[in-house]
C-alpha cells in the first residue's frame, strides 16, 4: 500500500515537472513584461496616471500569460472552445488577484503592519506565491482540461499517476 502511494507520487511529480518549469517561465517572463510597461508608462505617458498605467500593464502581461501558457505551457491540453478557455484563464486570473489582494487586506488592516514595506511583502510575494499556487493548478485542471493522452508525446504520462492494477487471482 506504502510502496503504492510512493510510486504514484513519484510519478504524479515527474508529470507536472515539465508543466511547473514552463509555467514558472512564462510567469517570470510575464512579470518582467507587467514591471517593465509599468515602469515604462509612469516615466512617460502616463506619469499621472499610475492605477491606468498598471491597469494596461497588468492586460499586456496577461495576454501574453495566456498565449504562451497555451501555446507552450500546456499546449497538449488547450481546448477546442477557446472562448470557453480564455473566459476560465481570465476567471481564475481575477481570483488569483483576490488572493493578492486578501493577503493586503489581512497585513494591513487584520494584522496592523500598515508600512509600505508590509503591503508590498504581502501582496507582491506572500500574495504572488500563493496566488501562483493557485493559479497552476487552476490553468492545469480547470483552464487547459484536454485529456493527457491525446499528443502521442505525453502518451504514458497517465501511466505515471493511475499504475494498472495487478490480474485478479482466482
Amino acid at each position: 500500500m506504502f510502496q503504492s502511494l510512493v510510486t504514484r507520487f513519484k510519478g504524479l511529480v515527474g508529470l507536472f515537472w515539465r508543466e511547473v518549469a514552463k509555467f514558472g517561465v512564462v510567469g517570470g517572463v510575464a512579470f518582467v513584461i507587467d514591471s517593465g510597461i509599468f515602469i515604462w508608462l509612469l516615466n512617460g505617458p502616463m506619469g499621472a496616471h499610475p492605477t491606468r498605467a498598471k491597469i494596461i500593464a497588468a492586460a499586456v502581461a496577461t495576454v501574453f500569460s495566456w498565449l504562451a501558457n497555451r501555446y507552450w505551457t500546456f499546449r497538449n491540453r488547450r481546448q477546442a472552445n477557446m472562448l470557453r478557455e480564455v473566459t476560465m484563464f481570465i476567471i481564475m486570473n481575477a481570483i488569483g488577484l483576490g488572493i493578492a489582494a486578501a493577503c493586503v487586506y489581512i497585513s494591513h488592516w487584520v494584522l496592523g503592519f500598515e508600512s509600505a514595506t508590509a503591503d508590498f511583502v504581502a501582496g507582491s510575494v506572500v500574495g504572488l506565491v500563493l496566488g501562483t499556487i493557485f493559479r497552476f493548478f487552476a490553468y492545469r485542471f480547470w483552464v487547459f482540461t484536454d485529456e493527457l493522452d491525446t499528443d502521442p508525446a505525453f502518451a504514458g504520462d497517465r501511466a505515471l499517476i493511475e499504475p494498472e492494477a495487478p490480474p485478479a487471482r482466482h
